[in-house]
């Protein structure tokens, strides 16, 4: 039964350079194992049994059911034009500046990624717009692919997050502090692209050239009302449905759960597409039924990595893994970084809901006996797993910027075809630069925890002290200190501790 958990991990990897559909290879290979594991008797048939039970009680979790409504938010918003809107202006307000048009898609990127939240489309909207300006005016072609397809990640990052709130259900953290922490990160990134933009202008300056100011067609007050069009009624949907959940740094209170802040979302989108005038029924079923394909998609593949799990964990295969990483020098840095690099090399072949479905659920408990914040792990990783849409060659981000070159250039967008190389290459210095914040945020746990709600410090000495003088007070005195109330003893707000006496 010792080998039995290796060799399990390795079907597991195996099993997923196969290419086939993960959500079934998991459950068929855990089933497998399952029934290999009852006839030698290492568990009884009545363990396979609970996994019916066990699959319903994880689908009937409330948190899962903001993930179609946070996805349908952002189907609706990443249709109803917005993105070409604040291209459009922010390309025109920073085009002069060398480099403007990249600070522009970078702006823009963060920006969509808080409401959009689907990498495709993201990549896709801005290419279409971004990729013929560009050339027209000779940005060097890896500098504009690169840029284009990093900014179309961040989405991953920036809350509200799908990746977050999956990871706050698998880690058992609320999504509010998983959306907080994400904050420095990903204010983060956007400024180690926008330097990366600013030195290259310095260094190469034909690489990233200003747009003539000729070519403008916006100017004074009529370009800031563009730009601000675009951007304040986004940004107030944004704030409420982050602040109604407590996702906001600075906000201790929610008001909604997460649930409820993403069906609030998706109402706030359908009046922001009504408001830009973009509201009709084409709209409406592209995106239900692209929240209807990506949903389905979560549901199974959270079934067929349970079925695995549950069996891997029958055979032990949790104490195998905390044997392997707790065991790693360097402590809680060399396990860090020994996570990292594994969750980097598979994203090479999984993404974003594979990996947090299936590996994190094994890696979880070890972090947490090593006294690893699981915020803080949760956010580290979903810096990782942005790269999984950009590092060749499986990098979905560069297969949706091949599409769409292609499509350019056929219709007589684009002057040339656009090099699958140029499209590789390009992507490589901005993984670079995530793989630098995924450094940063290991190394600078504050990145994330500064964001995050403080908790009263606590005088232990004091508390102990106390306690042993209860038994030493006189009993005939007026007052004694086990007849005060508790939350005086203890330096507590009274408030603090009365749902515990109303509960006793």
């Amino acid at each position: 039964m010792e080998l039995f958990p290796p060799l399990m991990f390795a079907g597991l990897i195996l099993i997923m350079l196969i290419g086939f559909p993960v959500a079934f290879s998991l459950a068929a290979l855990g089933l497998a194992c399952g029934v290999y594991a009852v006839s030698q008797g290492w568990f009884p048939p009545e363990f396979l049994s609970a996994l019916p039970q066990n699959v319903f009680g994880i689908l009937s979790n409330d948190l899962l059911l903001a993930i179609p409504f946070f996805t349908l938010m952002g189907a609706v918003l990443e249709k109803c034009g917005l993105a070409e809107d604040m291209l459009d202006s922010m390309g025109q307000l920073f085009g002069p500046v060398r480099g403007g048009l990249g600070y522009s898609v970078i702006i823009v990127g963060f920006i969509l990624g808080a409401i959009t939240g689907t990498v495709a489309g993201q990549v896709i909207a801005m290419a279409m717009i971004s990729l013929p300006v560009m050339m027209r005016y000779g940005y060097h072609m890896r500098y504009a692919t690169g840029v284009l397809a990093a900014s179309g990640t961040i989405t991953q990052l920036v809350p509200p997050s799908l990746v977050l709130v999956v990871l706050a259900d698998q880690l058992g953290r609320p999504v509010g502090d998983m959306y907080k922490g994400a904050w420095g990160p990903s204010l983060l990134q956007v400024l180690i692209f926008a330097l990366y933009t600013f030195l290259l202008a310095r260094f190469k300056p034909h690489h990233v050239p200003g747009v003539p100011k000729e070519a403008r067609t916006l100017q004074g007050w009529a370009l800031w009302r563009k730009c601000l069009r675009g951007i304040v009624p986004s940004a107030v949907l944004i704030f409420a449905v982050l602040g109604s959940m407590g996702g906001l740094p600075g906000l201790n209170t929610a008001i909604c759960t997460p649930t409820e802040a993403g069906a609030m979302g998706a109402v706030g989108a359908f009046l922001l597409a009504a408001l830009h005038k973009r509201l009709n029924w084409p709209l409406l079923r592209g995106a239900m039924q692209g929240t209807m394909r990506i949903t389905a998609m979560v549901v199974f593949i959270l079934i067929g990595s349970r079925t695995f799990s549950l069996v891997f964990q029958g055979v032990e295969g949790g104490a195998w893994i905390e044997h392997q990483l707790s065991h790693l020098p360097g402590g809680q840095v060399g396990f860090l970084i020994a996570v990292n690099v594994f969750i980097f090399f598979l994203a090479f072949f999984l993404d974003f809901f594979e990996i947090a479905f299936i590996i994190l659920p094994l890696l979880a408990p070890v972090a947490h006996k090593m006294g690893i914040d699981l915020v803080w792990f949760g956010v580290m990783l979903c810096v990782n797993m942005q790269t999984s849409f950009m590092h060749p060659p499986f990098g979905f981000a560069l297969f949706y910027l091949r599409g769409i070159a292609d499509s350019l250039f056929k219709s007589g967008a684009l002057p040339r075809k656009v090099s699958s190389s140029d499209i590789y290459m390009g992507s490589i210095p901005w993984v670079l630069m995530q793989l630098l914040l995924v450094a940063v945020v290991i190394f600078f746990p504050v990145t994330v925890t500064a964001f995050l709600d403080k908790e009263e410090a606590r005088d232990l000495d004091k508390a102990t002290e106390m306690l042993q003088n209860l038994d030493t007070t006189g009993t005939d005195g007026p007052t004694r200190e086990s007849d005060q109330d508790p939350a005086q003893l203890f330096d507590v707000a009274p408030a603090a501790s009365a749902p515990a006496s109303g509960a006793s």
